[in-house]
């Protein structure tokens, strides 16, 4: 009897271990999480919207970027076959270009998590064996160092290895989980137990170097792949670094800008608020949550708190957009590129808003909602997936996007003098880092789709999904999610299988869907269902329960705090999670976008087109056209009553616009009121 229940116990670990062994994030022993990722490939989009743009992803994005980055215009992969001696040549792409590669593998990764397509895993495979070729004996690999012959390993931060590494471990951990094969994550142990030898001193020359900090990340998910507990030491490294030395120029920072710009300045565990380039500021705190999570440290998840609240209720557009300006300055005279500045300073037409950027907004929140379970994160996620993620990507998957500004005004600005604004999207980017951050994003949308709590399953994205994955207790569940969701605020999840004992449904109520209902078997539950937490739902759950979400879907006129000076009196409109915009191809003929005042208070028309710009619902808007001003006119004029006409217009969801050609753009719209 007493073998037995050893057995017995053994099983029941066996399972719980199971229950989290592939998550994106691999939290299977992560101890002080409340909400964890679920397995990759446990839930498929079916149908609806996310259904519509992973098949994009699976059909056109993974594919087309594939074949430029293999190809001689993007150049990446000649850059391994060059430094594994396949292929003579130089090095070409940034620095960061080796990164730019490792994402769109993982991209690949999760594409081929949900279709299983043997050839695609046999193509990922012939690329890990070029990069393992071109990987030096002792680990060490940075294609853009070991081709050029005038730079040594980690002279100076500039050439962003720290960045290429990162991307590394996480998309070699991916494809571990993923195929449970170890040729992509045999190079990863290499190179991160050189970057352990490296790295692990106080010696300031090294203790300044790590920026851009993907590695924080990939280091812990090392630590959780491998279970080998100096990758986790080593990332805490890297944390405690930053503010530890003087901030002054030295050879190896030497060409880049330094202190706030690269998260160098104050210690994080001190940090009230979000400084510098936005995508380092952001991975870093990303990995700093991945590390909170292993070691439960209060001062580290304090100082997360406070810079997440910076971030989202300072410093981020309505968009979900965040990184303010293309250059300017920290609040301590730190020199700043594509990134944060002044609270409230929040520019429409000249706003920078990398795609990265905006994406790991997303990621950051995506981690704060483990560590707290609560749903205030995921409304990040969700706004930032279909808007100013999405705004960097054409609908057909095949142009992108670097910056992403809230107005675009033809004559307004030199675009040639931007190489990373530009006023449409592009089918190549010299900077190549966004178009595979986002085509990984919507390829894995679908496991952040739902997490698991300690007693249950959360929802944290609603559209058409089918759900099969083991609870905490390794009991499996299997839930069906159907909906038109974010057209319509209506969602039926039908429980196909559960255990027989109570556990907890969690339903995120997003934060603007006030006066929502939920119902199991058509009647209300008793829980409370207020907008901007999870409704918990805790019962026995049987085949055949349905639930019935519904959320109120009105169009609703969103102004910005007072401070923000650019957008006093004037209003953005938003429908469930989709901020929208004008676009000129729907203004009356002539008219120009500054020209555009919306009536306040007038009956807004929602319109579900199926067949325009992939198939989205627009909104029927009252207008005002002022036909009296010109940006041609003078710098200051005297002006007396304006002269409008009336019209209406079509408004259309903010990630659509720039897919009819080159087009003026606003989400931000001056407004009069109606009964004033």
């Amino acid at each position: 009897m007493k073998k037995l229940l050893v057995l017995a116990c053994a099983a029941m670990m066996s399972n719980m271990s199971l229950a989290q062994e592939k998550g994106i994030l691999g939290q299977g022993e992560t101890p002080h999480v409340h909400l964890k990722s679920i397995n990759i490939g446990d839930c498929k989009w079916t149908e609806g919207f996310w259904a519509d743009k992973f098949h994009t992803a699976e059909h056109s994005m993974v594919p087309y970027m594939g074949e430029v980055l293999t190809g001689e215009v993007g150049h990446a992969l000649n850059n391994f076959k060059i430094a594994a001696g396949l292929k003579e040549g130089k090095h070409k792409g940034m620095h960061w270009h080796d990164g730019d590669f490792y994402k769109w593998m993982e991209a690949a990764m999760y594409v081929y998590a949900q279709n299983g397509d043997k050839k695609l895993l046999e193509e990922i495979d012939g690329y890990v064996d070029i990069i393992a070729k071109a990987q030096e004996e002792d680990g060490y690999l940075q294609t853009q160092v070991q081709l050029r012959s005038n730079v040594d390993r980690y002279e100076n931060r500039k050439y962003h290895e720290m960045y290429n590494t990162g991307h590394l471990l996480t998309s070699a951990c991916i494809h571990h989980r993923i195929t449970g094969q170890d040729n992509f994550l045999n190079i990863a142990i290499k190179h991160a137990d050189l970057l352990y030898k490296t790295f692990n001193t106080d010696d300031p020359r090294y203790g300044r170097f790590g920026f851009n900090q993907t590695q924080i990340m990939g280091l812990v998910e090392m630590y959780r792949t491998t279970g080998d507990k100096k990758y986790l030491d080593l990332a805490e490294r890297f944390i405690n670094n930053r503010g530890k030395y003087k901030v002054e120029e030295t050879p190896e920072t030497k060409g880049y800008p330094i202190g706030d710009m690269v998260q160098e300045r104050v210690p994080l565990r001190e940090a009230d608020e979000a400084v510098g380039h936005a995508v380092l500021a952001l991975y870093y705190y990303a990995g700093a949550a991945d590390v909170a999570a292993e070691t439960g440290e209060k001062a580290l998840v304090d100082a997360l708190d406070r810079l997440w609240e910076n971030v989202t209720d300072k410093k981020m557009y309505v968009t979900g957009a965040v990184g303010q300006a293309h250059y300017g300055a920290s609040t301590n005279r730190d020199k700043i590129e594509e990134g944060f500045i002044d609270a409230y300073m929040m520019p429409n037409m000249t706003a920078y808003n990398e795609t990265c950027a905006n994406v790991c907004n997303s990621m950051f929140s995506y981690r704060m909602l483990g560590l707290h379970g609560e749903s205030k994160y995921a409304d990040i996620m969700e706004l930032v997936l279909y808007n100013s993620g999405l705004s960097g990507i054409s609908i057909e998957g095949k142009d992108y996007f670097y910056s992403n500004p809230l107005r675009m005004v033809q004559g307004s600005r030199d675009y040639s003098k931007h190489n990373t604004e530009t006023p449409h999207r592009e089918p190549y980017l010299e900077c190549f880092c966004c178009p595979p951050n986002i085509v990984r994003t919507v390829a894995k949308s679908a496991n952040w789709a739902y997490s698991l709590s300690n007693d249950g399953i959360a929802v944290n994205m609603y559209g058409g999904n089918r759900l099969e994955t083991k609870l905490e207790d390794g009991s499996d569940i299997i839930l069906n999610q159907v909906t038109n969701y974010p057209w319509e605020g209506a969602v039926n999840i039908t429980v196909e299988k559960a255990k027989k004992k109570p556990f907890d449904m969690m339903l995120r109520i997003p934060d603007w869907a006030h006066g929502t209902t939920v119902k199991v078997n058509g009647e209300a539950v008793e829980s409370e269902v207020v907008a901007g937490k999870f409704t918990t739902v805790n019962r026995k759950w049987k085949k055949g329960d349905i639930i019935t979400i519904d959320m109120p879907m009105d169009v609703k006129l969103v102004e910005a705090n007072p401070l923000v000076e650019e957008a006093r009196n004037q209003v953005a409109v938003r429908r469930g999670p989709i901020v929208y915009c004008v676009e000129t191809p729907d203004l009356p003929e002539g008219s120009k976008i500054l020209d555009v005042y919306i009536k306040g208070g007038a009956p807004l028309k929602v319109n579900y087109e199926k067949d325009f710009l992939g198939g989205v619902a627009t909104i029927e808007a009252p207008i005002l056209i002022r036909k009296d001003q010109s940006i041609e006119a003078s710098m200051y004029s005297t002006v007396s009553k304006p002269e409008f006409t009336e019209s209406t217009i079509k408004m259309v969801p903010y990630f659509s616009w720039s897919n009819r050609g080159e087009s003026e753009m606003t989400v931000f719209m001056p407004v009069i009121w109606n009964n004033l």
